[in-house]
């Protein structure tokens, strides 16, 4: 027997999750990741760079004079609250997407290898997604002010209210992380992905005044988590309305939605992995 032969084995590496915090540095690597990803393949960034001066064209100009006394002018400072939220509450689907087709290709097995805490590319996924929500936000403030758009209750309010529906995107999209890896196909998380958003963004008050609607869909409104948030953009933003009701129903909606699906989804991860 040769003398290579009998070489040792080299020791395996350990997963180095007992670091403090390892966790959260792993999960900004893997962020990184996808954010990478997102430079390599700009064109899948048409959904908040282009789209969202499409609606604001459309839902502006076709329906702001029927809609609104002042026309499309006098109908700008309620639509653009509303159409942010849409917006970047439609671009959180992405995630569950993204997730589900790296478990089609094996992503996740290679991650499973890797000396890295199991949630991190749950964590990571989540994280890297913020760039898609921030430049959503740009984009469309960006070209509200370019028609008139101004900050009618403070710039510092109005600041506050972008980084409320960033908190909320990133609240929500723990229910696309948990679909996306309960689902088998992309094709499914993007349909039940549609079936769920429809109704909660066109059922609320993004484009109309809630009492204008009919009473059986007033009572589905009220409870909707999208007329609370688009209640607290329009007060901080344009100062209409309260703020103090809005707020607390919104901030209790993202508790909730990340301290129930967050599990589920961390649960659905390690029994797939």
């Amino acid at each position: 027997m040769s003398s290579a032969t009998l070489t040792k084995p080299s020791t395996p590496t350990m997963p180095n999750t007992r670091k403090p915090f390892a966790w959260l540095e792993q999960s900004l690597t893997l962020a990184w990741r996808n954010i990478v990803r997102i430079r390599q393949n700009p064109e899948a960034l048409a959904d908040v760079t282009f789209q969202p001066i499409i609606f604001l064209a459309l839902f502006l100009f076709v329906f702001g004079g029927a809609v609104a006394a002042g026309g499309w002018r006098g109908y700008l400072p309620f639509l653009l609250p509303g159409l942010l939220v849409q917006t970047v509450v439609f671009s959180t689907l992405a995630t569950g997407i993204s997730l589900n087709d790296d478990f089609a290709k094996g992503v996740f097995d290679r991650f499973r290898s890797l000396p890295i805490a199991r949630s991190a590319p749950l964590i990571g996924a989540v994280f890297g997604d913020v760039v898609r929500y921030v430049l959503s936000i740009v984009i469309l403030m960006g070209a509200g002010f370019a028609l008139g758009f101004r900050f009618q209750n403070g710039v510092a309010n109005g600041l506050l209210a972008c980084l409320l529906v960033l908190g909320f995107a990133l609240a929500l999209c723990w229910v696309w992380v948990w679909l996306g890896l309960k689902l088998k196909t992309v094709q499914g998380v993007q349909g039940v992905g549609f079936l769920i958003m429809f109704p909660l963004t066109f059922g609320s008050n993004v484009f109309v005044q809630t009492d204008t609607l009919p009473s059986a869909l007033q009572a589905f409104v009220n409870v909707n988590p999208v007329k609370h948030l688009v209640d607290t953009m329009r007060a901080l933003m344009i100062g209409e309305g309260s703020l103090q009701r809005p707020l607390l129903y919104t901030l209790a909606w993202m508790i909730a939605l990340v301290a129930i699906f967050a599990p589920l989804a961390i649960r659905t991860y390690r029994r797939r992995t």
